[in-house]
């Protein structure tokens, strides 16, 4: 075949790649995450939006396709990625638009051609399953999941991964090349893969001679679920409930029980991650806490916190006196049926517009359209309204009346995005803010918010929504640097989020939902 780096074809679809080698003798890890197209803000709040209205929380009757494929195509102009690929996904299926596998091709080559790793794995797929007018072909589609390994795509790192970890080869169900296998699945782990980390957490485990080769086991499978992996969390819910090697023969029920709620709310919600894990389930010898009973308490205390981004003020708010119209509150855009007279008594508590019977001349109009709603109580007497900036037409024009606007009403605040798609709960940052950098002990008990600087040559591998932790105060912060990532501790910031358990009675620590400024000094 020829060089896969020469020239592009006119159709991605025909590149003529290596043949996939399952032999091969080396790997070189790289991300994704380094070579995306990169993602505008806009771009982003437009396709979470797709994700929450297509969210595996709703029944599928309830999934609105035809407004995500609405709002993904709005991304995709932005140069979204992951929202043309969504995309495609549509359109592959007829779902919210007209099934078109052309159309899903055509999607899928356009960011094959900008150089996004997962589109190349996503043609071995349509290869794999002999997509619209593509012949099945296993040969083709592997040389493409092999492309796309090695361009940093993480699905295809952990599937090929899976493919080799084997002791001998049994194609095309396996081959015998544990040591590529092995290096697929750790640079996938690393770019937050939680099928690869169950894959590494079956090799350690199987492969296990001591009490620390479990041990690190163990800890691959707990990272697992963290990363949204059902298999990972019922494998641990079945070595607690067996009292396996793997928990060092320990049988724990109440864990065991927690891993397996986990595991179906992972099963059901393919996008769910649940990177504050510890705050309802850390790993032994820490004690558990205690826990209502309530499923669903236990997942939303486990999943993401996102920052609910400040509210701006809202109309009104910045004015004094009767105009004043409290932050987060709104009137009505017209007025009711409801005119006083100047001289007239209230009639109803609420907010008064002052306008002019009738409108004839501009000065007229000018003077009505930068008059504000007043707040009145039923039975005062309308204060006399300022005419002045109509000059001498102020005595001769329209007499002054009053329109009923209503009471103030609360302004529903739509949730963000990832709340809304059942992944995520929405936070305020506490105050005053409390951040830490990652060498340093975790000075309060609550969720931590990791983050390294902008232009270190690793923020857009390691700055994620997810990077969080829950940290017991006194602990050191968890290294997510490890691996083949090499960032020092000290590069990392952490700002605390609070969300802290409660210590119930007796100072037993209780599995909460918790608020910004909850704060504890142990797990």
């Amino acid at each position: 075949m020829q060089d896969q780096h020469s020239a592009a074809p006119v159709q991605p679809r025909f590149t003529k790649l290596d043949t996939f080698d399952p032999h091969r003798q080396s790997f070189e890890c790289k991300h994704e995450a380094d070579v995306n197209p990169p993602i505008a803000a806009e771009a982003e709040a437009l396709f979470q939006q797709g994700m929450a209205v297509t969210s595996y929380d709703l029944w599928p009757d309830d999934r609105d396709n035809e407004k995500a494929a609405q709002l993904w195509t709005r991304a995709a102009g932005w140069g979204h990625w992951k929202a043309q690929l969504n995309l495609a996904g549509l359109y592959l299926q007829g779902l919210g638009v007209p099934q078109d596998a052309d159309k899903a091709l055509e999607l899928t080559e356009d960011l094959m051609r900008k150089g996004v790793p997962a589109a190349w794995d996503n043609m071995g797929a349509y290869y794999m399953g002999g997509v619209g007018p593509l012949k099945q072909d296993a040969t083709v589609a592997y040389a493409f999941w092999q492309k796309a390994a090695d361009m940093g795509s993480m699905a295809a790192q952990a599937y090929l991964g899976e493919k080799l970890n084997a002791g001998y080869d049994d194609p095309p169900s396996f081959w015998g090349n544990e040591k590529i296998g092995l290096k697929m699945l750790e640079c996938a782990f690393s770019q937050g893969s939680g099928s690869a980390a169950y894959e590494l957490g079956q090799t350690q485990n199987r492969d296990a001679k001591q009490r620390e080769d479990y041990s690190h086991a163990l800890g691959v499978f707990h990272e697992g679920v963290k990363l949204g992996n059902e298999k990972a969390a019922n494998s641990l819910s079945v070595a607690f409930d067996a009292g396996r090697a793997l928990v060092d023969h320990r049988i724990d029920v109440a864990r065991a029980e927690r891993y397996s709620i986990l595991g179906d709310a992972l099963w059901r919600n393919p996008d769910l991650r649940l990177p504050n894990l510890d705050k309802v389930l850390p790993l032994p010898p820490a004690n558990l806490p205690k826990w209502d009973g309530n499923k669903q308490t236990l997942i939303d205390a486990a999943k993401a916190l996102v920052v609910q981004p400040a509210a701006q003020p809202t109309p009104g708010s910045q004015r004094t006196g009767r105009a004043h119209i409290p932050q987060g509150h709104v009137l009505q855009t017209r007025a009711r049926a409801v005119i006083a007279e100047a001289n007239a008594s209230v009639p109803h508590s609420g907010y008064w517009q002052p306008r002019l019977h009738a409108l004839h001349r501009e000065h007229e109009q000018v003077w009505g359209r930068v008059q504000v709603p007043q707040r009145y109580d039923k039975g005062e007497t309308f204060e006399t309204v300022d005419r002045s900036s109509m000059g001498p037409y102020a005595k001769v024009a329209p007499r002054t009346v009053w329109h009923y606007m209503g009471e103030a009403v609360a302004m529903a605040v739509a949730p963000h995005p990832l709340v809304a798609q059942g992944i995520a709960r929405s936070t305020d940052i506490p105050e005053p803010l409390v951040r830490c950098q990652g060498s340093q002990p975790c000075p309060r008990t609550g969720v931590w918010l990791a983050s390294i600087p902008k232009d270190h040559s690793f923020a857009v591998r390691y700055n994620r929504w997810d990077r969080q932790s829950y940290v017991a105060h006194g602990q050191a912060f968890p290294d997510f640097g490890d691996g083949h990532l090499h960032i020092e501790p000290g590069t990392v910031t952490w700002l605390w989020l609070g969300n802290a358990n409660e210590s119930g009675f007796g100072g037993v620590i209780d599995v909460s939902l918790g608020h910004p400024g909850a704060e504890g000094t142990s797990a």
